[in-house]
């Protein structure tokens, strides 16, 4: 039978009066929404709820499957260990997704009664799962699930598992729900913990926009830079989801929409239009035309550290200076960093305080081809994921001695050293935002003390994304 019902839920446990202890009542039109789809579910009467959640185990390259006969899990982490909660397991059609994923070639990862051998990974529920479900259990109690924790691959990836979730229905008996469970930004007003960020409330608006109107192929166009400085972590939940609509036409009513403690939740219902071809290929193309747009306004800066890696990964040689470069990058010596970021995290970053070649242009080759491939934090980048990749180049102005006083972490690099130890650490950095946080990471990846004596040094640099 085809999936009978689509939600996005958000999954911020102070909304359960355990936790929240009369703090829960500043969100209550997300309390409001949450029961309200609580409701309608018990209205379906599903068999299976497939909860799709961002804060099980999170693998960089597989999306993560609980193939096990059951899943528990409390809200103990959040002084609320009286809240436990058991669900049985579909296995059957979890084994069937998992099937059907393999065939079309996205990576998962099972989890069994064996993922703390094979993983190391403790199988447990999460709040991401919890709430939503905490709301739903209020009404309605006969249905088992299918638990997926998305994975950080490819977008296009994501929105083809919901299809292969859906197609795993389709010839079932059972009746499913599908809940996308994730907060939007977690920047979207002073009041947040994580910081204020003028993307954060953007962000939001233009993906309920986009919701709204049932534009999922905007949604997987939307500028990667907003969608990184929003901090949100329901974006991947819902790409899943959207794909179990592949073959639909929907519209969306916001439930609603509120940011109380400056992270954004929302309750979104999904309404069925007609039925449609697969969107799939349509989607994919936007996205490679999205890119090749954004590619033919590269700076040349960024341009080059781009074309040299993929050269370098389809011809293994080094790629001659092409005739776009600038006079700056000719004639000037300078230390670059090249930092090389999929799908909005980092993949690999190399670079020189002071050059080891005789221009900019050539330090930008050497260290993109070093990020890409000798960054000992990551497998060397592979051809079929240079589509995926975003880079930014830093030029290093010459370095000068400091005091703690003279750092500023959003204007200035910073270097720490001690005898021929030393750590580098870039400035304008997400999440370094004071100079103490900076100090102790630059001391960290120089393998220094804080106890110990050392100089500092600062920098700026030209940044160009």
């Amino acid at each position: 039978m085809p999936i009978v019902g689509q939600f996005l839920m958000p999954h911020p446990p102070i909304i359960i009066p355990e936790v929240g202890r009369g703090e829960e009542k500043i969100a209550k039109k997300t309390i409001d929404a949450c029961t309200k789809i609580a409701k309608e579910i018990a209205s379906i009467k599903p068999d299976t709820i497939i909860i799709i959640t961002p804060h099980g185990p999170v693998f960089s390259d597989a999306v993560a499957i609980c193939n096990s006969s059951f899943i528990d899990g409390s809200l103990k982490n959040f002084n609320a260990p009286s809240l436990s909660f058991k669900f049985k397991i579909n296995k059957e059609l979890a084994n069937k997704i998992i099937e059907l994923a393999d065939v079309s070639e996205i990576p998962i990862a099972p989890l069994g009664e064996n993922s703390h051998v094979e993983y190391n990974i403790r199988l447990s529920l999460d709040h991401g799962a919890i709430v939503p479900l905490y709301f739903i259990t209020k009404e309605y109690k006969d249905f088992s699930i299918i638990h997926i924790t998305y994975g950080m691959i490819n977008p296009i990836k994501l929105y083809e598992l919901g299809i292969k979730i859906a197609d795993a229905f389709k010839n079932s008996k059972e009746r499913a729900v599908v809940i996308a469970s994730g907060d939007l930004s977690h920047k979207a007003s002073s009041k947040s913990p994580y910081g204020f960020d003028e993307y954060g409330p953007k962000f939001d608006i233009q993906l309920l926009d986009y919701l709204k109107e049932g534009k999922a192929v905007e949604i997987f166009k939307m500028d990667k830079s907003l969608i990184k400085r929003a901090a949100e972590c329901g974006l991947r939940s819902l790409y899943i989801l959207l794909g179990t609509l592949d073959e639909y036409n929907f519209k969306s009513e916001i439930l609603s929409y509120e940011a109380p403690f400056g992270i954004g939740y929302a309750n979104v219902k999904f309404i069925i239009d007609k039925k449609v071809e697969s969107k799939l290929e349509t989607i994919n193309l936007a996205v490679k035309n999205s890119l090749k747009e954004k590619r033919a306004n590269e700076n040349p800066y960024v341009k080059l550290a781009r074309e040299s890696l993929e050269y370098y990964i389809k011809n293994k040689k080094y790629l001659k200076i092409p005739n776009y470069v600038t006079d700056e990058m000719l004639n000037e010596k300078r230390g670059v960093f090249v930092s090389i970021y999929k799908n909005g995290e980092l993949r690999g970053c190399i670079g020189t305080i002071y050059p080891l070649t005789n221009s900019i242009a050539e330090e930008i080759i050497r260290n993109s081809i070093e990020s890409g491939t000798n960054d000992p934090r990551f497998y060397p980048v592979e051809e079929d994921e240079l589509d995926e990749l975003e880079y930014s180049v830093d030029v290093l102005m010459p370095p000068e001695h400091a005091t703690k006083d003279d750092l500023d972490p959003k204007r200035y690099g910073v270097i720490v050293r001690r005898g021929t130890r030393a750590g580098l650490l870039l400035p304008n950095l997400e999440g370094v935002d004071t100079v103490e946080k900076q100090l102790q990471i630059a001391l960290k990846k120089a393998g220094i003390s804080p106890d110990e004596n050392y100089s500092i040094e600062r920098f700026e640099v030209k940044r160009y994304r």
